[in-house]
């Protein structure tokens, strides 16, 4: 980079005043000339495709310098920089138009030929706030900077391109474009000349060129729209679903809760019945083995004796049993007689009872006792059973208990 130095100008420089961009091949750098003179310029090794600005790093020098609320100037060295990119172009926009520290003049110098055209329709979106010059050298761009901080008129070289024979037309042309590429202002008609001009056909091509974008823009705008309205409608119609859903988990929940509490109260209620139920079978079996002590200190007829022991000694066997039906009774126990009322309603207390000791595999004899009735009617009110549970002649009453106590 050739420079120009003056000793009546300060020049600053940091190590952390610059910025890579692997990707693009370069080194972004910074300093500040005379106070006010923001100097950047890219590092590489070949021609360049400047790929975002660095709008941080400026504002990083700015701050740094104390100049984000004073006027300042740019000059900027275009040395090995081919082109920029579109996210370039935007950087650029966004700073001439929403910049708010004071940006008086910009300077760009070693400009390819490449550039030109480019830097042309930069200079035409640009607001007239800005002085927007170019020049070949680091040391003309300085005098310009400084013609510009002494007198506030913004000189530019004439331009000497002939793209064009009228310069006028060749910038309202480059304004047009730059329309439509920089700011994307397709919905603005473009000024065409009269029909006898001879860009007449060039700028009625560019204004051909701006309604068919706008029209793609409007109808891809209504394709967003409609998409966009479509993921709301299914948003909408999945929350709703979601909150019903919800609303009949929650329901679900609460019902279950219910049962529950349900259960655990009749648990509760059925331990304090079996609690009472022991207390009276083991009075009564207290009471039958005193009364067989009793029996056998009578002095009676042997065989009357036998009699009435055996008598005594069946009814402890039958209060045993029961008391050992009742006891053996558990929560899980409670749930299947639940389900099976549920599912049978015409079952009375008895027969859910039978039916419990059924599922427990109890056989027809203890289950008689506990009942104090006999094996036959034992038998007869299991057939009755059989028919109310709706079963076939061949199904199982204990099979069919089962399967209702894993939730058939």
């Amino acid at each position: 980079m050739a420079t120009f130095k003056s000793p009546r100008l300060k020049i600053v420089e940091k190590r952390n005043w610059s910025n890579r961009h692997p990707d693009a091949g370069y080194t972004k750098h910074v300093r500040l000339i005379d106070s006010d003179i923001v100097h950047t310029w890219v590092e590489s090794e070949q021609d360049i495709v400047m790929d975002f600005m660095d709008v941080e790093l400026l504002k990083l020098v700015l701050e740094e310098c104390g100049l984000m609320d004073k006027p300042f100037n740019i000059i900027f060295d275009l040395n090995n920089v081919s082109d920029i990119s579109y996210r370039y172009k935007k950087s650029i926009t966004d700073l001439l138009f929403n910049w708010e520290p004071y940006l008086g003049c910009i300077c760009f110098f070693q400009v390819s030929s490449s550039m030109k055209l480019i830097l042309a329709s930069f200079t035409s979106v640009a607001p007239e706030k800005f002085c927007i010059v170019q020049a070949e050298t680091y040391k003309d761009a300085l005098q310009k900077i400084q013609a510009y901080k002494t007198e506030g008129i913004c000189r530019d070289n004439p331009d000497t391109s002939n793209a064009f024979d009228n310069s006028d037309v060749r910038q309202q042309f480059i304004s047009a474009i730059a329309k439509i590429s920089w700011l994307n202002m397709l919905d603005v008609p473009i000024s065409i000349p009269p029909s006898d001009s001879i860009y007449f056909h060039f700028f009625r091509s560019l204004e051909s060129l701006r309604r068919d974008l706008w029209e793609k823009e409007t109808e891809r705008e209504k394709e967003t729209a409609q998409l966009r309205q479509e993921c709301e409608n299914r948003i909408t119609q999945m929350t709703i679903k979601m909150n019903a859903q919800t609303e009949v988990n929650k329901k679900a929940s609460q019902q279950l809760k219910m049962e529950i509490d349900e259960l655990k109260t009749r648990v509760a209620t059925q331990d304090m019945e079996l609690t009472r139920i022991s207390t009276a079978i083991a009075e009564k079996t207290a009471k039958l083995r005193r009364l067989l002590d009793q029996i056998a200190a009578l002095d009676i007829d042997p065989s009357l004796k036998n009699s009435m022991t055996n008598s005594c000694l069946s009814l402890i066997e039958t209060e045993t049993i029961g008391k050992r039906l009742d006891v053996e009774m558990t929560e899980s126990d409670s749930v299947f007689l639940s389900k099976l009322q549920k599912k049978h309603p015409n079952l009375n207390q008895r027969e859910m009872r039978i039916a419990l000791l059924v599922k427990l595999n109890y056989d027809t004899k203890d289950i008689a006792n506990s009942l104090s009735i006999s094996t036959r009617g034992m038998e007869s009110i299991r057939y009755r059973m059989h028919k109310k549970l709706g079963l076939g002649k061949h199904q199982s009453i204990k099979t069919y208990l089962s399967d209702v106590a894993i939730g058939m």
